[in-house]
């Protein structure tokens, strides 16, 4: 499908394309183009699914200085930290950033990559929550400078800034079969097909095959974005209590692990007598609890330096860097009293 161009507009409405360019560039009233023509402009554009060449765009009118970034809840304190982090590296470089959260919607991501590509940033920070890769796809296309932070799209060569999920989610489950730990439940929020969960379950699994246990499907459960908590409320008595008995608890984020620790008090068991706790994700908070939790320190403060880094690269030559960026960190698993076996 043809893409409607500035021509198309003022073909259509009997005008010059200089005076529909000026229109939709916030230029009518310093020209004297009168207010009912700029309407008509405006309403035209919109009607033919107008959307502009933001490359062309910032080559006549100058880099904004501003960067786009997306995430998936800026309430989560792994995501605000690498927002902050964000804030303060893109501030080096004379940077701005216009931070979003996409709750996990697709859609409202969707909405919030074309809104940020309205207001011409120069760049963007995506964790993305798609499972279609067309947006992606076309910021690609656009030649549009992006970085995926967290999350991926491992058959799509971009730039990506990711922490190790298969290889520490393998050595959390290890360190609990080494502590003579069998039965170990696995708590993963959904989307199930982001990579930190996928990667992140399927350590879990081969970490259990390579060490001779069975997968017991009972002992995963899957735990909705939007609905946290009465999803735990039913999910851990079916986990911890007979038939499946779980003697561990291996938590795939901070929220599920902070939620499960509620309400493991409230069923009166005891950690790690009764059940061992280990979350992917640390907290200060973490630390301070009786008994301290293991948890996977993710690298936060590097991913998002990194991340910056690549974005400047590319802001720098637009889709002339062949080679793309494609940055793996390793974890690092703080072992506390959470799980250790008395």
């Amino acid at each position: 499908m043809k893409k409607t161009s500035l021509s198309d507009i003022a073909k259509a409405l009997g005008v010059s394309k200089t005076l529909v360019s000026l229109v939709l560039n916030n230029r009518g009233d310093e020209v004297g183009i009168n207010k009912d023509t700029q309407k008509k402009v405006i309403k035209m554009a919109r009607k033919m699914n107008y959307k502009p060449n933001m490359v062309a765009r910032g080559l006549r009118l100058g880099a904004s200085k501003t960067i786009g970034l997306i995430i998936p809840n800026i309430g989560n304190l792994f995501y605000a930290r690498i927002a902050r982090v964000i804030e303060d590296e893109a501030g080096k470089y004379g940077y701005r950033v216009m931070s979003a959260s996409s709750d996990e919607n697709p859609e409202k991501e969707v909405g919030l990559i074309k809104v940020l590509m309205e207001r011409q940033i120069d760049g963007l920070i995506l964790a993305s929550s798609l499972k279609d890769r067309t947006e992606i796809i076309n910021l690609r296309k656009e030649k549009v400078p992006f970085v995926l932070i967290d999350r991926y799209f491992p058959q799509m060569k971009t730039n990506y800034v990711i922490v190790d999920n298969y290889h520490a989610s393998y050595n959390v489950v290890t360190h609990l079969i080494n502590q003579g730990f069998r039965k170990i439940g696995l708590l993963k929020i959904t989307p199930s097909y982001l990579t930190p969960i996928r990667s992140r379950f399927e350590g879990y699994r081969d970490a259990l095959h390579d060490h001779g246990i069975r997968f017991d499907k009972r002992l995963v459960k899957e735990i909705p974005f939007g609905g946290i908590s009465n999803a735990m409320e039913q999910a851990l008595p079916e986990l911890l209590f007979k038939p499946v008995s779980a003697d561990a608890l291996f938590f795939l984020n901070n929220d599920l692990t902070v939620t499960g620790l509620g309400i493991i008090n409230k069923l009166g068991l005891r950690i790690p007598q009764d059940v061992a706790i280990i979350s992917f994700d640390d907290l200060k908070l973490f630390q301070l609890l009786y008994p301290p939790v293991t948890a996977v320190a993710q690298p936060w403060q590097e991913m998002a330096k990194e991340a910056v880094r690549v974005l400047m690269q590319e802001i720098k030559s637009p889709g002339t860097i062949k080679e793309k960026s494609q940055v793996i960190l390793p974890a690092r698993l703080e072992v506390r009293k959470s799980c250790s076996k008395f």
